[in-house]
């Protein structure tokens, strides 16, 4: 047993604040919770009119991630519209059939070690060839290109997010990107590759702010025995973004590639106006919120909210936490299993398993259908642990992490060792995906547990380095696959996203913690430290004491 895991078991001996609440106000009873749970004073939620400030957070925050996704992944299908196939066939030579031997059909020598390629299962689509002359390689660029753009603005976005808020800044990147979305086809059919690419970073960018803005927002809204919830909920709007806008490019692109990008742009821009009116950065700055929901926020958080730009974040001790270290790695893990088969699936379910557009959108989408469920399940399922003291916050994070990486590693080993047998490769590769939302109740939530002040700033250093497999996994993929779409290739691949997870899964096990993290409390910069101190020194004892018991957390 780790020191860390002996030091929480210790823990459960140790006591907590326990606070209830009787007509809206705060008092304290003698129940006490042990620390090791690291969930901050437990507080009985008081009758709240539906819905409240949090749930419409929650789902403006959902439809955000989802428009979001919708943005993100529209292009991996309706790029296959776009391109010359016929063009690429005579290029590259037609290779994805699974002889890669130079072996013509006309030839009497077999090689035996040649794979037979799976048969059409669904009639190919009567037009197969775009408009734009882009090899392999080009698309390959063009698919990492957001990526190259969205990790230039991961730790600005966290910085930004804790000084100024993360409303508008999550306004900014949704917005921003909707805009270029809708310029796309123009741009593309005027300027051709060079500008699409271009697009796309400048997309990466705007969106580069989008979680850590939103991590932000979260630890101000989210009491800590909700904090699972919360969080999968929110984001597992990226998921059903993925499963309606797969299917919907391909069936857009079967009748114009250019009507993908003017309908999601579209509802990016609905969505913005939406923002704008319905939610707030903080529950104080909120003008319609009940105020017994906001002192159950405040009251359950165990401190004051710190006001937009009091904080001075600790660099040199985040720098040096291994916590943080261990949530990098495996969002990093997480997201290389993710991207590759975001990016590449319509790829491996046309050329390997030989589905048309139409039904290739379809199939791509359904294995984030059950990857949403996942997360809504594990969610619930990591709050139900934590608040019933079954395993302290630290047990459910590991527990979560490594049920949602070494499950979908297997399912990736099996789905190499499958033939022609489709119903089963999709069927491994949909639970694949699916088990993988599990880890968002796991590492997902960990930067909240770690240093609720500073989430937003943790989630853009844990999302830089998680966006290196945006780029770097469909390079590897290229490489295996390039002029050789065959089923060995493919299986090199899954090898490759399975040993990822693995990793992931010993090295989040052995440094991962749920505590929060003694560099954790709020630390005023200097000039807000001296007007903190004159506003606390009038008032009541309601807020000064919750504070300190945070302190000690």
């Amino acid at each position: 047993m780790s020191s860390q895991q002996q030091h929480d078991d210790d823990e459960l001996h140790h006591d907590h604040m326990h606070l209830d609440y009787h007509g809206g106000h705060v008092h304290r009873s003698t129940k006490r919770l042990q620390r090791a749970m690291s969930i901050g004073p437990v507080v009985e939620e008081p009758y709240i009119k539906f819905p409240s400030c949090r749930v419409v957070l929650m789902l403006m925050a959902f439809f955000a991630f989802l428009n979001i996704y919708c943005l993100r992944v529209n292009l991996s299908v309706a790029l296959v519209a776009m391109v010359n196939s016929t063009y690429i066939r005579e290029l590259e030579g037609d290779h994805h059939d699974g002889d890669h031997h130079g072996n013509a059909t006309n030839e009497t020598y077999v090689d035996p070690d040649a794979e037979i390629p799976c048969p059409d299962i669904v009639k190919k689509a009567a037009v197969d060839s775009g408009m734009f002359n882009w090899d392999t390689n080009k698309q390959g660029i063009i698919l990492a290109a957001f990526f190259y753009g969205y990790i230039t603005t991961q730790i600005l976005g966290g910085v930004l997010a804790q000084r100024y808020g993360g409303k508008r800044l999550l306004l900014f990147g949704i917005g921003w990107t909707a805009v270029l979305t809708i310029l796309t086809p123009v741009l593309t059919i005027y300027g051709d590759f060079p500008a699409l690419v271009a697009t796309r970073v400048l997309e990466g960018i705007g969106e580069g702010v989008t979680y850590p803005s939103m991590h932000a927002m979260l630890s101000k809204w989210a009491p800590p025995l909700e904090r699972s919830k919360m969080v999968t909920s929110v984001y597992a709007g990226a998921q059903i973004g993925t499963v309606l806008a797969m299917p919907i490019s391909g069936l857009l692109s079967d009748y114009a590639w250019e009507s993908v990008f003017y309908v999601f742009g579209a509802l990016g821009l609905v969505w913005s106006v939406m923002w704008i009116f319905l939610t707030y950065d903080t529950p104080d700055s909120h003008p319609r919120i009940d105020p017994v929901e906001r002192d159950y926020i405040q009251a359950s958080q165990g401190l004051l909210l710190a006001k937009k730009g009091s904080l001075r974040t600790p660099w040199l001790s985040i720098a040096k936490s291994l916590p943080v270290y261990a949530t990098a790695v495996a969002h990093f893990c997480n997201n290389w299993g993710y991207y590759t088969l975001l990016t590449c699936l319509p790829a491996y379910l046309k050329y390997i398993l030989k589905f048309d557009i139409k039904s290739n959108g379809a199939l791509s989408g359904v294995p984030y259908l059950v990857m949403w469920m996942a997360m809504i399940a594990g969610g619930l399922g990591a709050d139900h642990l934590r608040t019933k003291r079954i395993l302290s916050t630290t047990g459910v994070r590991k527990l979560f992490t490594a049920v949602g990486f070494l499950g979908p590693a297997a399912c990736l080993v099996g789905t190499g060792y499958i033939e022609c047998d489709a119903a089963a490769a999709v069927a491994l590769i949909v639970i694949a995906v699916g088990l993988s939302g599990l880890s968002m109740a796991g590492w997902g939530v960990n930067h909240l547990d770690l240093a609720p002040p500073y989430a937003g700033t943790l989630m853009g250093i844990t999302n830089m380095i998680a966006t290196i497999p945006g780029f770097l996994g469909p390079s590897i993929v290229g490489v295996f696959t390039y002029k050789n779409q065959t089923r060995k290739a493919w299986r090199n691949v899954f090898f490759v996203s399975a040993a990822v997870y693995v990793f992931g899964t010993v090295f989040y096990c052995i440094f991962g913690s749920g505590r929060k993290q003694d560099w954790a409390a709020p630390v005023p910069a200097p000039a807000a430290a001296a007007a903190a101190a004159d506003k606390e020194g009038g008032r009541g004892d309601r807020d000064e004491k919750p504070a300190a018991q945070d302190t000690k957390l």
